[in-house]
């Protein structure tokens, strides 16, 4: 099947928002149809396995809006979501990939910020001023900015946000280079990135409370999944020098 190239994909994995699923979407092709003059664009959604009317919606509105390519999997965590986003969206050979999760925490009226420096760098990350998230939650990304420090020696604010700009043909380098299928992708390309001399920008950002939905990983498996990427961060750690991502 030949996919139509375009300027902008956005990339969207989704599990269990029936309630705001589709604002989120006709918010963010609203804002970037009229935002994006003379760029085509279009929004890829993966829908992970979602257990609630997630499925039937994004299947309802689909041909409502022209921009929407929706991909189904089964469950396999946000990690698994997000890599095959990403291999969907350079399908379109995309000048650049955007992503930015479906819980309507975050606002288009920020994707200017990042667009409009993208000439200065092929890999930008938004940076959530006040973040709106469970106390334990915050705790973790602490620990995992303090091992990213430790064993690459980069600083990164929000490594694993989910409000990033990458340039299509850069994106397509850190995946092939990518270790494997790490449960936290977003981090590792983050470090990948930020060790190839990328200035990621670290753009504030507007995060807001969520109000539908609930968070997927909680409490004890919250921390199971720190300890998890963790490893893989150390184990990466011995292998990231012998890689080029020129």
């Amino acid at each position: 099947m030949a996919y139509p190239k375009t300027g902008l994909t956005v990339v969207i994995p989704v599990y269990n928002e029936q309630d705001c699923i589709e604002e989120v979407l006709s918010s963010w092709g609203n804002f970037l149809n009229g935002y994006l003059k003379g760029v085509s664009f279009n929004i890829v959604v993966v829908n992970d396995g979602s257990k609630d009317n997630t499925p039937k919606i994004l299947d309802e509105i689909k041909g409502k809006y022209p921009y929407l390519h929706v991909v189904h999997q089964k469950n396999g965590g946000h990690g698994e979501a997000v890599l095959n986003g990403y291999a969907e969206a350079l399908k379109f050979s995309p000048d650049w990939v955007f992503q930015v999760d479906s819980d309507n925490q975050f606002l288009p009226d920020d994707f200017p910020k990042l667009w409009e420096k993208r000439e200065k760098s092929n890999f930008m990350l938004g940076y959530r001023k006040k973040r709106y998230d469970e106390f334990n939650r915050l705790i973790i990304t602490r620990i995992v900015r303090v091992i990213i420090f430790m064993m690459y020696g980069v600083w990164v604010n929000d490594s694993n946000i989910p409000y990033r700009l990458i340039k299509g043909n850069y994106l397509t380098l850190l995946l092939r280079d990518l270790p494997g299928r790490p449960f936290a992708p977003n981090i590792f390309l983050t470090v990948m990135a930020k060790k190839d001399g990328n200035d990621l920008m670290f753009i504030p950002v507007t995060h807001k409370e969520r109000e539908t939905g609930q968070v997927s990983i909680i409490k004890w498996k919250l921390l199971k999944v720190c300890f998890r990427s963790a490893k893989e961060l150390v184990g990466f750690a011995f292998s990231i020098k012998k890689r080029d991502f020129k």
